[in-house]
């Protein structure tokens, strides 16, 4: 192993990934979506609970995009990121041990627990990004940076094999049905979240940069700094075109992971075969990962976008037309080797059009553009679903974002060079 991968703090920040990942892959990709529709939904049309859960999805991104430039700007004027951090690690995995009491039909009491999750999940993210300029030099940024989404697929891919296996074979763990080991998987989740959250909290520093501010005047700052962002970028024309692409079809990524189990319960497909597609497109999309690194240093990150894009599509139109669950299996595997690809090579290609000495500000924005890009997709897959009654037009009504995507892609590439506006 590297040496900087075996230093204490740097260790202790990349399991802070491997601790929140169960969230977004036991919680938000796998059980939410089941037990949401089949158990805190009960009785109600398939349609109208992707509806339900489209717009609890759509609500909690919005609300975290719209609260992480206050977030960011108190914690940088305050030195407080590991405190902030950890507290809302603690709200994150308390909602999510909570889940586990919520009475069948009560789905209302289920999305506001999962609002309070999904901030806490999302807010933990803020601090943990920008906690990395304090563990690692900057030549060691990408290393480090890589090392955790490494733990963060490890973790989150661990425990939810676990959970599977709970409700697959529930006897085997002293439960007694399914239903029991989703509660319990809740539970776990909550306290893996905690548990592997606390090296980060006693081992990890931070640095104080500027002068602290009281918490009004750091809000403040926190929109002026935004302001000020907004106003430089449109100075650059490809950036604002990439980030406008970027905005559309990673929602569309986004969306997939968010709805794909909520679209094969709506066919009628049993909830372990679903469970166990996702796990397996947990772990394909590790290696592919790396295997997109090495593409894009062949034939260029914008291209190897673009490829991406282009397996969503085709893995989109096809969702439209299953009707057995090997296919399902088929379509886990194809978005699995393009699901961390794109993700990474969005973020070299978007390096590669900021301006020198503008990373932080840029990266910030970039950043903040993808957590909005979690809301339009779950919301139009659930206003389709619930205005014509199909679920196949509801998944099928994602390609716009991704041909969208690809399409102002194609114009930020033509205006690559270009220089910056003058005003």
């Amino acid at each position: 192993m590297n040496g900087a991968l075996r230093r204490r703090p740097v260790l202790a920040w990349a399991f802070y990934d491997w601790a929140n990942s169960a969230f977004a892959t036991t919680v938000m990709a796998g059980f939410f979506p089941v037990f949401f529709k089949q158990h805190w939904n009960l009785g109600v049309p398939v349609t109208e609970s992707t509806f339900r859960l489209g717009v609890t999805s759509g609500i909690a991104s919005a609300l975290i995009a719209l609260v992480a430039p206050v977030l960011g700007a108190i914690a940088d004027r305050g030195g407080a990121r590991v405190r902030l951090l950890m507290g809302f690690t603690v709200m994150g995995a308390a909602a999510t041990a909570a889940l586990a009491l919520v009475p069948a039909g009560q789905w209302q009491v289920a999305a506001m627990l999962y609002l309070a999750g999904s901030l806490g999940f999302w807010a933990g993210i803020v601090f943990s990004d920008s906690l990395l300029l304090h563990v690692a030099e900057p030549r060691e940024y990408d290393l480090v940076s890589g090392f955790g989404y490494a733990m963060g697929y490890l973790g989150g891919g661990l425990l939810f094999a676990i959970n599977v296996a709970m409700t697959l074979r529930p006897a085997w763990f002293g439960l007694a049905d399914a239903a029991q080991a989703v509660k319990v998987s809740f539970v776990m989740v909550g306290l893996w979240w905690l548990i592997f959250a606390l090296p980060l909290a006693l081992s990890v520093p931070e640095q104080v940069t500027g002068t602290r501010l009281a918490p009004s005047a750091a809000v403040r700052q926190g929109f002026g700094e935004l302001a000020r962002t907004l106003r430089e970028i449109r100075r650059y024309r490809p950036i604002l075109w990439f980030l406008a692409a970027y905005w559309l079809y990673i929602d569309g990524v986004n969306t997939v992971i968010k709805m794909a189990v909520d679209y094969g319960l709506s066919l009628g497909f049993e909830a372990a075969q679903l469970l166990a597609a996702l796990l397996l497109t947990q772990f394909v999309a590790f290696p592919a990962a790396l295997a997109f690194g090495w593409l894009g240093q062949r034939i260029g990150a914008r291209k190897g976008i673009f490829v991406a894009l282009t397996v969503y599509a085709a893995a989109t139109c096809s969702a439209y037309f299953l009707r057995d669950v090997r296919d399902f299996y088929l379509l886990a595997v194809a978005i699995g080797l393009v699901q961390g690809g794109v993700q990474s090579l969005s973020r070299s290609y978007f390096g590669r059009l900021v301006p020198d000495g503008k990373s932080s500000e840029f990266f910030g924005f970039y950043n903040m553009m993808g957590k909005f890009a979690a809301v339009l997709g779950p919301l139009l897959t659930g206003v389709v679903a619930k205005l014509t009654g199909d679920p196949r037009l509801s998944i099928l009504s994602i390609l716009l974002l991704f041909v969208a995507g690809a399409s102002l892609l194609g114009v930020a590439s033509r205006m690559e060079g270009s220089a910056p506006v003058v005003r």
